[in-house]
């Protein structure tokens, strides 16, 4: 074994694929990008970190909501271009030629382009982390999404793609709730 820098620990633990998540405030519409996304349990609830250094903050803030959009990785240079401009002076739906769709539940668009969306509330927000927790509220999903895959930040500036599923539910001891 090779000492790694303990900087670079969160590298070893990549938890999910990179996401979009959108926000509204009246009638500015706003996405930004999101490397690792926390998955809390099933019920769903979920978790991301972003401070008031992201214009995104604010928005969350003060309406509470946004989506979760979970991108292919034929997206990925789309999304990572998101990632690095400001919703401040930017229509980022518009710069990347994405599709916002209306939401069910809440009022921050869908990604029509995305894989899946999942709608969200924001239930808790713990300051000391700049952790927004979510509950998911209603899920999208497109119907030729087992084709695509999602990519994941390795936090180096690289990325991962998701590969072959495999299943081994027979060995679970405690039952998975239905549909998962």
């Amino acid at each position: 074994m090779k000492e790694l820098p303990i900087a670079k620990a969160f590298m070893l633990i990549e938890p999910g694929p990179v996401t979009l998540v959108t926000t509204a405030v009246g009638r500015k519409k706003n996405i930004m990008t999101i490397s690792w996304t926390l998955v809390m349990d099933f019920t769903p609830k979920l978790a991301f970190v972003t401070g008031a250094w992201n214009h995104s903050f604010h928005a969350l803030t003060q309406t509470k909501e946004c989506v979760i959009a979970i991108p292919s990785v034929d997206m990925a240079e789309t999304v990572v271009r998101i990632g690095t401009c400001s919703g401040a002076d930017t229509d980022k739906f518009r710069k990347f030629g994405l599709t916002p769709a209306k939401a069910k539940a809440i009022k921050a668009p869908l990604i029509a382009e995305c894989i899946a969306n999942i709608e969200c509330r924001v239930i808790d927000y713990v300051k000391k982390h700049d952790l927004f927790v979510l509950e998911g509220v209603r899920a999208w999903i497109d119907p030729n999404s087992h084709r695509c895959r999602t990519f994941h930040a390795v936090g180096d500036g690289t990325f991962v793609v998701d590969g072959r599923r495999f299943n081994h539910r027979a060995l679970m001891v405690e039952k998975l709730p239905p549909g998962v």
